[in-house]
């Protein structure tokens, strides 16, 4: 990693001078230059690895969710692209990165002032490192969906410069703004309306209409229509197995004890909040608990939904407690100083998020409740809480570019949040050098990304990996 210095303590001119002798690493020119190492590992095997700390049951549910396409499996193999970018010599400008940074992997959710804002919203593999693996795996998510899509790579290539591009005069903006501007500066819709609302078209338009009303809608009250209904007055989670079941399917004779493992866990849980986020917990009881299935990569990780009421059935509260283990990009970069993997995902996302969740928090749950004899690490937030995502397997060219430079701006926000925007900057120089550099990264790493692809579809048809077919 990077020589370890103070930019607090470093003039404007000192921290430009760090950006620039960072090209002695690695030259933006070479991060063009990727070939697959010869030793680089199957990545199958990668899969396979992961599958043993997992779910058993869930896990050819994964397999058969990554199969489903060469940008699926992107989405899944954020450990094999670690061990990639790990194989060649970084900046060593250091950030807060997501770790999984693909397209899917942003949009929009509320902010507890009850406004629809934009950011990164999945921080599962959060952890300090090089700021150009972010930004290479985001460059190489829409090189793959867009191909996925039938674009020709005379279709990809603006689409990549324009959003690496995006990323370069968005951290040049914030190495040019002061820290609290930069800390307090967010997206949100009438920011999105305000920078591209006069390049959108009217399809594209509608398109974001709908994206917000369905954001808008994903609300607490519709998980209650859809995941609930009422048993002799009480609600109750519906079971919808491999996808939903409630706990008490799963615990069997032990549901008791571990029920009350569940609410000594909430109960602890609390206290990485702040006393009045504690105070508004109090004022719901615990009701009910029920394992989901959620994403692609994810699947197969201990997910659990927690059901609350407050006045009464109308007045429900659903926690995600999502587990966290430690980040795919832990065994290539320095170790996670977090004691609890859950603690490391919530404060990657306070750091990188501008409008974090108002019930974001963690704790860890013995093994006695995961039946597995092993202590598991979870994290908390609310669930469907004005959350939307662009389907981008449906797409348009004009559209992913458009939603690339948002998802550049927030990256870059991010990165300026957590390091230092000005070293970056200098790094990165105002011509598209860099830009043009890692749109060839990108297509070389889809290449192999579509190798890869084919060789889990090979794994699951020789019987090597267990493959489930998606629940109707």
């Amino acid at each position: 990693m990077s020589t370890a210095y103070d930019q607090s303590t470093m003039t404007i001119d000192e921290r430009i001078a760090f950006g620039r002798a960072a090209r002695e690493r690695i030259s933006r020119k070479g991060h063009g230059e990727w070939s697959p190492a010869p030793d680089r590992q199957d990545p199958v095997a990668f899969i396979e690895e992961q599958a043993t700390t997992r779910v058993p049951e869930l896990v050819p549910l994964r397999h058969g969710r990554m199969s489903t396409s060469a940008f699926a499996f992107f989405r899944g193999a954020a450990l094999v692209m670690a061990a990639d970018l790990a194989s060649v010599p970084n900046s060593g400008l250091t950030v807060q990165l997501c770790g999984d940074a693909h397209l899917s992997n942003f949009g929009l959710f509320q902010s507890p002032e009850r406004k629809l804002v934009f950011s990164v919203n999945d921080f599962d593999e959060t952890l300090p490192g090089p700021f150009e693996w972010d930004v290479k795996r985001l460059a190489a998510s829409i090189e793959i969906a867009g191909q996925s899509r039938g674009f020709p790579s005379t279709t990809t290539g603006p689409i990549l410069l324009q959003t690496l591009r995006a990323y370069r005069e968005a951290m040049a903006s914030f190495a040019a703004h002061g820290h609290l501007d930069t800390w307090y500066i967010r997206l949100d819709i009438d920011g999105i309306q305000e920078r591209w609302g006069a390049k959108a078209k009217a399809k594209e338009t509608e398109n974001m209409a709908r994206l917000v009303t369905k954001a808008e809608s994903k609300t607490r009250m519709k998980a209650l229509a859809k995941l609930t209904e009422v048993v002799d007055g009480q609600l109750r989670f519906r079971s919808h197995p491999p996808l939903l079941v409630p706990f008490e399917d799963l615990a069997g004779e032990s549901v008791e004890k571990a029920h009350d493992i569940v609410v000594g866990a909430l109960e602890s849980y609390r206290d990485t909040l702040s006393s009045d986020r504690r105070h508004l917990l109090g004022t719901y009881r615990f009701v009910q608990l029920a394992r989901k299935v959620v994403g692609v990569g994810s699947v197969g990780t201990r997910c659990w939904l927690a059901l609350f009421v407050g006045r009464d059935n109308d007045d429900p509260l659903f926690l995600q407690i999502k587990e966290a283990e430690a980040s795919v990009l832990e065994r290539f970069l320095d170790p996670c100083k977090y004691e609890q993997q859950g603690q490391r995902v919530v404060e990657g996302q306070r750091l990188m998020q501008a409008s974090s969740d108002i019930f974001l928090g963690w704790e860890r749950v013995p093994g006695t409740f995961a039946m597995d004899g092993r202590d598991h690490d979870y994290y908390m937030r609310q669930l469907w809480d004005g959350k939307g995502s662009a389907v981008v397997e449906t797409m348009t060219p004009r559209t992913m570019g458009m939603y690339g430079e948002m998802c550049a701006w927030t990256l870059a926000r991010a990165h300026a949040r957590s390091g230092d925007p000005i070293a970056i900057s200098a790094y990165l120089g105002n011509g598209d050098r860099f830009d043009r550099s890692i749109t060839s990264f990108s297509r070389a790493y889809a290449a192999q990304n579509e190798r890869d692809h084919q060789a889990l579809c090979d794994a699951i048809s020789s019987g090597r990996l267990p493959s489930m077919a998606e629940p109707v």
